[in-house]
């Protein structure tokens, strides 16, 4: 029998024993295949950055029909829920006692301002702690508050009387998500991060175990070269890895009407350069683990600043000058750029080829250092 199918010979056995081994631990079933969705739907219905249904006080002191139609058009719709309260300390109460994002307070003498057609004051008191909710809501008002003085301003014209058109129309399209549902932008990254958790540690503790349980010596005492016992260690899961992307993409198309609008096969191609990243990081964290405790937190110790530096929620650009340097490690980063690339704007090779090109280094730079530490480990 020739090198080449030794090689292959004992890489197929070690994939067929990584894979036996799998299927009958229920548990570890359960964590590659059930746990990714289960955590996609739960994160994908939670992570909505929508303004709907903001709790919001009115303090209307002066009592008007103006100051009525002013609440009354503010509740109309389903972006605020209006509680009415009787002064300005307890609106502002409120908002301490975090029971409202917005207090709007009318003063005494809007209605006559109004029918006077002089500017009239309305304050707006707006919870600051959550910055995303409460930009929105500062902008909700605002809007609102817009168009109710160009109803009123229109109201005043005398009947007949032409109107003066803009010379400049501005006509704004909202391309590849129009209702701007948040959910569209945030589930495919929060399936980019759910690949890193079931990958990573999956890895990580499966190779603490084997040398816990000392399955790892036994391994050692075989004439299998260390390069073929790492590449079937991992290829079982980089199998597992991409049955979960594809659990992804069906979740995310049914349940939260995400778009397929690139190429699929491009996706997966992609999401394969993804994991032999994800992998090598796991093994790296597994080589260095003595337990599967100690690879457990060493994983979560990476994991989690890969979430935060990925532009999964807040863009890269606007993070501190020092701190985006960092990112351009980051494998989460480039993944999720690619995903909502093909997904959502139907990009093809050529779009994504910058990311992919990144992406690619990394696995690259993370699978290396990996064969290093898997080498040193046996020796």
């Amino acid at each position: 029998m020739t090198k080449r199918a030794t090689f292959l010979a004992a890489l197929f056995a070690l994939i067929r024993k990584e894979l036996l081994q799998a299927f009958r631990d229920r548990r570890m079933m359960a964590v590659v295949l059930g746990i990714p969705v289960l955590q996609l739907t739960l994160l994908g219905f939670a992570a909505n950055i929508e303004l709907i249904h903001a709790a919001t006080v009115v303090v209307d002191d002066d009592r008007s029909a103006a100051s009525r139609a002013f609440v009354e058009g503010l509740a109309a719709d389903d972006t605020f829920v209006v509680e009415r309260l009787d002064s300005v300390a307890e609106a502002e109460a409120a908002l301490t006692a975090n029971r409202a994002t917005v207090a709007v307070v009318i003063r005494r003498g809007y209605g006559r301002d109004v029918a006077a057609g002089v500017p009239a004051t309305v304050q707006v008191l707006v919870d600051g702690s959550d910055p995303v909710r409460g930009v929105a809501a500062s902008a909700a008002v605002e809007q609102y508050t817009l168009l109710t003085a160009t109803r009123l301003a229109l109201e005043r014209l005398p009947a007949g009387m032409p109107i003066a058109v803009p010379r400049v129309v501005l006509e704004p399209r909202l391309l590849y998500n129009p209702s701007l549902k948040s959910r569209i932008f945030i589930v495919p990254a929060t399936g980019a991060s759910i690949l890193l958790i079931v990958t990573a540690i999956v890895t990580a503790m499966g190779l603490a175990r084997e040398r816990e349980v000392g399955t790892m010596e036994q391994l050692l005492v075989t004439p299998i070269r260390p390069v073929v016992l790492m590449i079937g260690k991992t290829v079982p899961y980089a199998l597992f890895g991409l049955v979960d992307q594809a659990l992804i993409l069906v979740v995310s198309n049914v349940v939260f009407d995400v778009p397929l609008r690139g190429s699929i096969p491009l996706l997966f191609g992609a999401a394969l350069v993804y994991l032999i990243g994800t992998l090598g990081l796991g093994l790296v964290v597994g080589t260095l683990a003595k337990t599967q405790q100690q690879a457990l937190m060493g994983a979560f110790f990476i994991i989690i600043p890969s979430f935060l530096l990925s532009g999964m929620m807040t863009p890269i650009e606007a993070m501190p000058a020092w701190v985006q340097p960092i990112t351009w490690l980051n494998p989460v980063r480039y993944y999720i750029e690619i995903l909502r690339s093909i997904l959502l704007r139907g990009a093809g090779l050529a779009d994504i080829a910058r990311p992919l090109a990144s992406l690619a280094g990394i696995a690259l730079l993370l699978m290396s250092i990996a064969v290093v530490r898997f080498r040193r480990t046996l020796a």
